[in-house]
Protein backbone atom coordinates (compact mmCIF):
# COMPACT_ATOMS: atom_id res chain seq x y z
CA UNK A 1 0.00 0.00 0.00
CA UNK A 2 1.37 3.83 -0.71
CA UNK A 3 -0.21 6.47 0.29
CA UNK A 4 0.39 9.89 -1.24
CA UNK A 5 0.03 13.15 -0.03
CA UNK A 6 0.12 16.48 -2.12
CA UNK A 7 0.76 20.04 -0.36
CA UNK A 8 0.96 23.10 -1.85
CA UNK A 9 -1.54 24.79 -3.70
CA UNK A 10 -2.77 28.02 -3.39
CA UNK A 11 -4.25 31.06 -5.29
CA UNK A 12 -1.18 32.72 -7.73
CA UNK A 13 -1.39 35.48 -10.33
CA UNK A 14 -0.49 34.43 -13.62
CA UNK A 15 3.22 34.63 -14.39
CA UNK A 16 4.01 33.27 -10.45
CA UNK A 17 5.02 30.46 -9.09
CA UNK A 18 4.25 27.86 -6.60
CA UNK A 19 6.03 24.25 -5.82
CA UNK A 20 3.99 21.43 -4.92
CA UNK A 21 4.77 18.73 -2.99
CA UNK A 22 3.59 14.69 -3.12
CA UNK A 23 4.88 13.34 0.45
CA UNK A 24 4.45 9.15 -0.27
CA UNK A 25 4.12 6.46 2.59
CA UNK A 26 4.12 2.81 2.84
CA UNK A 27 6.84 0.04 2.93
CA UNK A 28 7.48 0.63 -0.82
CA UNK A 29 6.23 3.78 -1.67
CA UNK A 30 9.83 4.43 -2.43
CA UNK A 31 10.22 1.97 -5.39
CA UNK A 32 7.75 3.53 -7.21
CA UNK A 33 7.84 6.09 -9.87
CA UNK A 34 5.83 9.31 -9.34
CA UNK A 35 3.59 11.92 -11.82
CA UNK A 36 1.76 14.67 -11.24
CA UNK A 37 -1.77 14.84 -13.11
CA UNK A 38 -4.44 17.47 -13.33
CA UNK A 39 -7.96 17.77 -13.77
CA UNK A 40 -9.62 21.38 -14.51
CA UNK A 41 -13.55 21.69 -13.97
CA UNK A 42 -15.46 19.96 -16.95
CA UNK A 43 -11.76 18.39 -18.60
CA UNK A 44 -10.24 15.51 -18.51
CA UNK A 45 -7.20 14.68 -16.29
CA UNK A 46 -4.40 14.96 -17.55
CA UNK A 47 -0.74 13.54 -17.22
CA UNK A 48 1.19 16.89 -16.55
CA UNK A 49 4.78 15.19 -15.42
CA UNK A 50 6.50 12.23 -14.09
CA UNK A 51 9.75 10.81 -12.23
CA UNK A 52 11.23 7.86 -12.25
CA UNK A 53 12.06 6.50 -8.58
CA UNK A 54 15.59 5.12 -9.67
CA UNK A 55 17.05 7.49 -12.42
CA UNK A 56 17.12 11.03 -14.17
CA UNK A 57 13.96 9.49 -16.84
CA UNK A 58 11.11 12.14 -16.62
CA UNK A 59 8.08 12.85 -18.37
CA UNK A 60 6.72 16.41 -19.55
CA UNK A 61 3.22 17.55 -21.07
CA UNK A 62 4.01 19.56 -23.71
CA UNK A 63 2.09 22.26 -22.52
CA UNK A 64 4.46 22.48 -19.42
CA UNK A 65 7.25 22.06 -20.84
CA UNK A 66 9.85 24.66 -20.23
CA UNK A 67 7.79 26.27 -17.25
CA UNK A 68 7.43 23.07 -15.09
CA UNK A 69 10.03 21.00 -13.35
CA UNK A 70 9.92 17.57 -11.65
CA UNK A 71 12.59 16.73 -8.91
CA UNK A 72 12.56 13.98 -5.62
CA UNK A 73 13.99 13.60 -2.88
CA UNK A 74 14.65 9.73 -1.85
CA UNK A 75 15.44 11.02 1.51
CA UNK A 76 12.25 12.75 2.21
CA UNK A 77 10.46 10.17 0.21
CA UNK A 78 8.77 13.32 -1.42
CA UNK A 79 8.39 14.70 -5.00
CA UNK A 80 8.38 18.27 -6.12
CA UNK A 81 6.92 20.16 -8.71
CA UNK A 82 8.21 23.46 -9.59
CA UNK A 83 5.35 25.47 -11.72
CA UNK A 84 6.63 28.86 -12.85
CA UNK A 85 5.26 31.12 -15.03
CA UNK A 86 1.95 30.24 -14.49
CA UNK A 87 -0.67 30.63 -16.81
CA UNK A 88 -4.75 30.79 -16.12
CA UNK A 89 -4.73 27.26 -17.95
CA UNK A 90 -2.84 25.69 -15.21
CA UNK A 91 -5.73 26.22 -12.80
CA UNK A 92 -6.51 22.77 -11.98
CA UNK A 93 -7.00 20.45 -9.27
CA UNK A 94 -3.40 18.62 -8.99
CA UNK A 95 -3.28 15.12 -8.08
CA UNK A 96 0.03 12.74 -7.18
CA UNK A 97 0.06 9.15 -8.41
CA UNK A 98 2.38 6.47 -8.40
CA UNK A 99 3.26 3.78 -11.14
CA UNK A 100 5.76 1.08 -11.14
CA UNK A 101 4.77 1.19 -15.24
CA UNK A 102 5.95 3.19 -18.09
CA UNK A 103 6.22 7.18 -16.63
CA UNK A 104 4.08 8.37 -19.98
CA UNK A 105 1.01 5.68 -20.00
CA UNK A 106 -1.81 7.60 -17.33
CA UNK A 107 -3.22 3.69 -16.86
CA UNK A 108 -0.24 2.89 -14.76
CA UNK A 109 -0.53 4.49 -12.25
CA UNK A 110 -2.39 2.43 -9.12
CA UNK A 111 -1.90 5.01 -6.11
CA UNK A 112 -3.52 8.11 -5.82
CA UNK A 113 -3.31 11.06 -3.49
CA UNK A 114 -6.35 13.60 -2.97
CA UNK A 115 -5.16 16.32 -4.76
CA UNK A 116 -4.19 19.94 -4.00
CA UNK A 117 -6.00 22.84 -5.77
CA UNK A 118 -4.42 25.55 -7.96
CA UNK A 119 -5.84 28.90 -9.11
CA UNK A 120 -4.11 31.47 -11.05
CA UNK A 121 -5.66 35.04 -11.29
CA UNK A 122 -5.14 37.51 -14.05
Amino acid sequence: QVTLVESGGGLVQAGGSLRLSCAASGRTSSTYSKGWFRQAPGKERELVSAINWSNDNTYYADSVKGRFTISRDNARNTVYLQMNNLKLTDAAVYYCAATRGSLDNPTNYRYWGQGTLVTVSS
